[in-house]
C-alpha cells in the first residue's frame, strides 16, 4: 500500500508552458491528503524559489536532498566541502562563467548574463540578486548551479573532489556535495514518518530524478522525461501539461 508520494517541480509538478498545477493535480492532492497519504516535493530547487501551490505538502526535500525538513523539523543539512567551493567560482572567474549560489536561505548569482536570463524566462523563477564572486567565498552553500555546456561538467569535477554534477537541463548542471542526492532525502524523510521504501512512490522527469524513481517501490516517469528517466522508472504516465501525475494515480487506484 502506498504511503508517501514524492514529487519532483519542475516538469512534473508544474507544466513548463505555464509554470502552474494543473487541476487534477489539485484534485489528486486533496484525494491523497483524505487517505492519509504524505506528499512530499523532492526537488532540485532550494526552498527559497519553490512557488505557492494550492497543494499540500507534508515534507520538502530541496536543492537534491542537501536540506530536508518536515514542518519545523530539519532531517538532513548537507553543505558542499569548503575547498570544492572555493576552486569553483575560482574556476568561473578564470573562464568568465555565470553561476548561481544557494545558501540555507539566500540564492546569489555572480552577473546577469543572457543565457541567465534565458532561464529564468524557462523556468519562471525571480532573477537573484547579484554578489560578486569575492563574496561568495566563505558562504555555507547547498547547491551551485553551473551554467555551462555539458561537455565540460567532466573538466570541472576534475578540480572538485567532493562533488557531483547531475545535469537535468541541457543549460546548466546542479554541484552537489558528492553524497547528497533525491534518494538520500527520500530515505530521511521515510524513516522520519515511519514509512518502508516499497510503500513510497515518486514522480519525476528530469536525470536528477534516476535515483529517487529507483530508490522508492514505485518509480513513476513523466511523458516529457527523457528516454534516460523512463529507463529507471518502474512506469511511464503522460507529460506535465496532460495531467500526468493525475492520470497515473487514478490508473493504478491510489485515488
Amino acid at each position: 500500500m502506498i504511503k508517501a508520494i514524492f514529487f519532483d517541480i519542475d516538469g512534473t509538478l508544474l507544466s513548463y508552458k505555464t509554470h502552474r498545477v494543473l487541476p487534477g493535480t489539485v484534485e489528486a492532492f486533496d484525494a491523497l491528503r483524505a487517505r492519509g497519504i504524505k506528499t512530499v516535493i523532492s526537488s532540485g530547487r532550494p526552498t527559497i524559489l519553490i512557488p505557492d501551490m494550492p497543494i499540500h505538502f507534508d515534507g520538502f526535500i530541496t536543492v537534491n536532498g542537501g536540506l530536508c525538513y518536515a514542518g519545523d523539523k530539519v532531517l538532513l543539512r548537507n553543505t558542499i566541502d569548503d575547498g570544492d567551493s572555493r576552486r569553483w567560482i575560482d574556476y568561473v572567474e578564470q573562464n568568465g562563467l555565470t553561476t548561481m549560489c544557494f545558501t540555507e536561505n539566500e540564492m546569489y548569482i555572480n552577473r546577469i548574463a543572457p543565457e541567465a536570463v534565458a532561464l529564468r524566462d524557462q523556468l519562471g523563477f525571480t532573477m537573484p540578486p547579484v554578489l560578486p564572486l569575492n563574496e561568495l567565498r566563505g558562504q555555507s552553500v547547498y547547491q551551485f548551479i553551473a551554467l555551462q555546456p555539458a561537455d565540460k561538467d567532466a573538466e570541472v569535477l576534475q578540480t572538485l573532489s567532493h562533488c557531483r554534477m547531475p545535469r537535468w537541463h541541457p543549460a546548466f548542471s546542479d554541484i552537489i556535495p558528492q553524497n547528497s542526492s533525491k534518494a538520500v532525502g527520500i530515505e530521511r524523510m521515510l524513516d522520519h514518518f515511519g514509512i518502508a521504501r516499497d510503500e513510497a512512490m515518486a514522480f519525476g522527469d528530469g536525470a536528477n530524478d534516476i535515483e529517487m524513481l529507483e530508490y522508492v517501490g514505485t518509480g513513476i516517469a513523466m511523458g516529457n522525461a527523457a528516454d534516460i528517466v523512463k529507463q529507471h522508472a518502474k512506469y511511464t504516465t503522460d507529460s506535465a501539461d496532460d495531467e500526468g501525475i493525475f492520470n497515473a494515480l487514478k490508473k493504478m487506484s491510489i485515488i
